[in-house]
């Protein structure tokens, strides 16, 4: 058997036998579907991307008051559109290490304080104009702007200065912080012509494919970039089409008029992946689910009331339930075993009826309606989820009712506006990154109002800090803070639940973000 499935892959190399055809054969073998399909992606891909064909994407998170502009991504659709068009200094490797994009390489002085980056030559925006050490100073400048209420602001504000020096560009911080290339890799900061200063939702980058179409909440159409700097990028076109409904969506990938789609629901992630003309990818990493309150604003401002919330939830069977197992359970922090220098032993969150009633009997509340606001499109589950929580708050005596919002319009009138709503985060390479953009008081994405000067204290203190042990220390302290004082209830993170067509191959698990960080066009190629 062994060497009728050699002779079967190398056919696949030489181009000589389909997916189907080989599935077959290796069923007739006695070969599992699941061994036989990683045979055949690994036989393919040792035969080299093919070039070619127009991808279709059909994702949920598109709403029609989506801008180009890499500062404001807060959605899905958006960060899908920042991947084609624009490239970062850095990005984040599958393996978390630190891949070079439009910067050949990063060195960090001794003390990590100063960073120098070394540009990449020869790189043409889709204008025409070639990129400078200026062009990534004034990006990183507006990103640096409180006007611009960049998603990137809490993490650029550790800086002291920058400057471009010629071929380099440079970054003094106000203190040491060795995870300073994670934060350049963050989707927001895409280097734009003289820094996006001008229009920066033209949609003009250095990416592998420039804008064709731009219909917010529609679709996006980007055509191969001839003069695109790498190899990345196989097709002649990618198109993204904004199918918010789960069973649309799920439809559109099952017909073929899409190639891939994000978001499958867990409830029906099984039974999809037994189509014969597709595969269903789960990949474990830093996302969470979550329910958020404004800790400063009424009631939600009272510590004993996030408390009776955050020990209302069942955790154990929103994950059994919602996510159908594919994913595990939070613990209202952002942070899970996925992260460097993670720390196992701060206690978990029970779920307690009892103490639920106690914190809420504490919290003096006056027992009117808590509204809780969710949209399907918050996260796959997100009304379950509400409706499951709601149950289990009732049972503690708490008056949590549910107003259900529309999809469009949500990431831009619900979340980071409504003082308690459903969420969702993909996580971030490092914690720094996390509570630099989500935790920090001057965050712009600081979508819980925790404002605490000795949180911020800490966050800088473990930046400076280049002794892991004692970093991991004050990362703990920190988790624990978030925990029992922070107005995030963290009840699940979420695996990467994606549907792809076995038309295309070069498919690889990356926990940093959903649709392999969003290289999916980039990486992946038609069979």
């Amino acid at each position: 058997m062994n060497e009728q499935i050699t002779h079967m892959a190398k056919q696949v190399t030489a181009g000589k036998l389909t997916r189907r055809e080989f599935m077959g054969k290796a069923a007739a073998l006695g070969v599992s579907a699941a061994m036989a399909s990683t045979m055949f992606a690994d036989a393919a891909r040792a035969a080299g991307p093919k070039k070619g064909g127009d991808l279709k994407f059909g994702l949920q998170g598109g709403e029609s008051t989506n801008s180009l502009d890499p500062a404001t991504y807060a959605s899905s659709v958006p960060f899908q559109n920042g991947k084609q068009f624009g490239d970062q200094l850095v990005e984040v490797a599958p393996d978390g290490s630190i891949e070079p994009r439009l910067a050949e390489s990063v060195e960090g002085s001794a003390d990590a304080r100063v960073w120098t980056f070394k540009l990449r030559q020869g790189v043409e925006f889709h204008n025409g104009k070639t990129m400078t050490s200026e062009d990534v100073l004034k990006t990183m400048e507006r990103h640096s702007n409180e006007d611009s209420q960049s998603g990137a602001l809490g993490i650029m504000r550790g800086i002291e200065s920058m400057k471009a020096d010629g071929d380099n560009f440079q970054v003094t911080l106000n203190e040491p912080n060795a995870d300073l290339p994670y934060l350049m890799a963050d989707y927001h900061l895409i280097i734009q012509p003289d820094g996006g200063m001008e229009d920066p939702g033209a949609g003009v980058g250095t990416g592998p494919y420039q804008v064709e179409v731009n219909e917010p909440g529609v679709r996006h159409v980007f055509k191969k970039f001839a003069n695109h700097w790498s190899d990345y990028g196989n097709f002649d076109s990618v198109e993204v089409v904004v199918i918010n409904d789960a069973t649309a969506r799920t439809a559109a990938l099952q017909s073929g008029q899409v190639h891939a789609i994000n978001r499958v629901e867990p409830k029906i992630a099984d039974l999809l992946g037994r189509a014969p003309n597709l595969t269903v990818h789960s990949t474990a990493g830093r996302g969470h689910y979550v329910f958020i309150m404004h800790c400063d604003t009424a009631p939600f401002d009272n510590n004993e009331l996030r408390l009776a919330l955050k020990h209302a939830i069942n955790r154990q069977d929103l994950v059994d339930k919602v996510l159908r197992g594919y994913g595990s359970i939070g613990n209202d922090m952002p942070i899970n075993a996925a992260y460097p220098l993670f720390d196992g032993s701060i206690p978990q969150r029970e779920f307690s009826i009892e103490k639920a009633a106690e914190h809420y009997k504490k919290s003096g509340h006056d027992g009117s309606p808590i509204i809780l606001q969710v949209a399907d499109g918050a996260f796959p589950g997100a009304v379950d989820a509400a409706a499951l929580f709601q149950q289990t708050a009732a049972q503690a005596g708490i008056p949590l009712e549910i107003k259900r919002e529309p999809n469009d319009g949500y990431w831009s009138e619900v979340w980071n506006v409504q003082p308690f709503c459903a969420s969702y985060w993909g996580g971030r390479p490092v914690q720094d990154q996390m509570y630099s953009t989500a935790y920090l008081s001057t965050a712009d994405w600081n979508d819980t109002r925790f404002k605490v000067p000795a949180f911020d204290e800490m966050l800088f203190a473990a930046r400076a800090e280049l002794d892991n042990d004692k970093r991991k220390g004050i990362y703990k302290q920190m988790g624990m803070m978030v925990r029992d004082e922070g107005g995030v209830i963290c009840p699940m993170f979420n695996d990467f639940v994606e549907g792809v067509s076995n038309q295309l191959e070069g498919w690889e698990s990356d926990p940093t973000q959903e649709m392999m960080n969003g290289n999916m066009s980039r990486k992946m190629w038609f069979s």
